[in-house]
């Protein structure tokens, strides 16, 4: 278990401690983390405070959560390489609908979508960035 980080949100320190294991390789790329009990008891926290630190996670695409099955460790998260070739840097997470998406996607607003982002570098300069949406299904 991480020391404590005075002054800093208890949730912060822990995802701090899982991004630690996750880009030293303790937990390798697309490896299933452990599960949220596991968790609790390891940091002694509420499972609120660590599904707080799994969803900053999520939000630096360094996990994929999927839905029934776990969160995983991404296999390239977005931002750990400088990219030289034509392969992006791709990440997904779960997003709520604004009322411009859920217009689109004729749900309402707040429905789960997934958000798949692509990042495309040439000798580490972004050329473009690709936000692409789905409704969340049931297996995701």
């Amino acid at each position: 278990m991480p020391a404590p980080h005075y002054g800093q949100p208890r949730y912060r320190v822990i995802a701090a401690e899982l991004r630690r294991r996750i880009e030293s390789g303790v937990i390798p790329p697309g490896a299933l983390l452990p599960a949220e009990s596991v968790l609790t008891v390891e940091f002694r926290a509420s499972r609120g405070t660590i599904r707080q630190a799994i969803a900053v996670l999520r939000e630096t695409a360094l996990v994929v959560t999927e839905h029934g099955r776990g969160t995983y460790a991404s296999p390239h998260p977005l931002g750990s390489r400088a990219t030289t070739g034509a392969r992006p840097e791709t990440g997904l997470r779960e997003v709520a609908a604004d009322p411009e998406l859920a217009a689109l996607f004729a749900v309402e607003v707040g429905t789960a979508l997934v958000e798949q982002q692509s990042i495309d570098r040439t000798n580490g300069v972004v050329e473009a960035v690709v936000r692409t949406y789905r409704l969340l299904r049931p297996n995701d």
